[in-house]
């Protein structure tokens, strides 16, 4: 394998893990944050891949700073979330702010926490440019961690962005001791909300089947080093969201997403009842208990498996 030149644009626990495993690879890796009291535009000199994960507040910033990027260079974006201004996903601000640049998008179920155990993961690459998508599969992939390829950028970043949102109405669920039966439920017709939502979008239904729909709602939905997960948890006992934010390490971008994601659903009449019920919660207009009377006692309706 050709040896490159890698940066990692922001140093948190999910950007650590991903140079790490490029590392592992033999590639050269360099981190950047803003911390670093480096020009981000001398650090990326001569880089073949970026790697973007940052927190979607800061995908601007970057941008910014980084005024141009020549050559054939890659841009790689694992970050989850919507911009507040615009309601874009962060792979579209990177595509507008640099036209012609070939973008992957990485998602997947993911824990940092896991990976940096070396624990067996996998994870999806999607690009309009097939090219760039092999050839970050390429980089990133290992007896550890298995990368697939996928052509539809839209739906994977829109998997992993929307099951955030999921995440916190999974946590209240356990938080209130709902049970099994009633998770299930949730997680389905969460499913079923985020294939809605991104079929509108403009993604293909059947991507949300795959890692960074399905794979990603089943792990952040079940694991308590979820950040959303833990949000939606702490809310179902009792806590106030002030208060567990204060003691959360790192962001849970799914408390940013969604009312983002509410703004878009309203200007687009998109239905979506789970979203707009955590949207209420995280407001503290309604209950945990209150939600989840409201979910089990909306009008009747008929299931069927093209009914998104």
């Amino acid at each position: 394998m050709e040896k490159i030149k890698l940066v990692v644009i922001g140093a948190g626990a999910w950007g650590t893990s991903l140079g790490t495993l490029a590392a592992k690879n033999g590639h050269e890796v360099r981190f950047w944050s803003r911390r670093s009291g480096e020009r981000l535009s001398e650090v990326v000199a001569g880089a073949s891949i970026i790697v973007s994960a940052v927190s979607v507040k800061g995908v601007r910033e970057v941008v910014c700073q980084l005024g141009e990027i020549w050559g054939q260079t890659i841009l790689v974006t694992a970050t989850k979330g919507l911009d507040p201004e615009t309601t874009n996903t962060p792979s579209q601000i990177w595509q507008a702010a640099f036209e012609g640049l070939p973008v992957v998008v990485l998602a997947g179920p993911n824990l940092s926490k896991e990976i940096q155990q070396g624990l067996p993961a996998a994870t999806v690459v999607a690009s309009t440019v097939m090219d760039a998508a092999r050839k970050v599969q390429e980089v990133f992939s290992s007896s550890s961690f298995r990368v697939y390829t996928n052509s539809d950028p839209l739906g994977v970043e829109l998997g992993g962005t929307l099951k955030n949102v999921m995440a916190i109405a999974a946590g209240v669920c356990d938080g209130l001791e709902l049970g099994t039966n009633a998770k299930a439920a949730l997680l389905t017709r969460g499913l079923t909300e985020m294939i809605r939502i991104g079929t509108n979008w403009g993604a293909n239904a059947e991507t949300f089947y795959g890692l960074s729909g399905l794979g990603d709602l089943l792990a952040t939905c079940n694991s308590p080093l979820s950040r959303n997960y833990q949000v939606g948890y702490q809310l179902g006992l009792g806590k106030s969201l002030e208060e567990i934010l204060a003691g959360l390490e790192g962001t849970a971008e799914g408390v940013n997403t969604t009312p983002v994601l509410i703004q878009r659903a309203k200007e687009h009449n998109i239905y979506t009842p789970i979203s707009f019920l955590v949207y209420r919660l995280l407001l503290r207009e309604i209950t945990p208990q209150e939600a989840v009377s409201a979910l089990m006692l909306r009008d009747a309706k008929p299931e069927y498996a093209v009914d998104f």
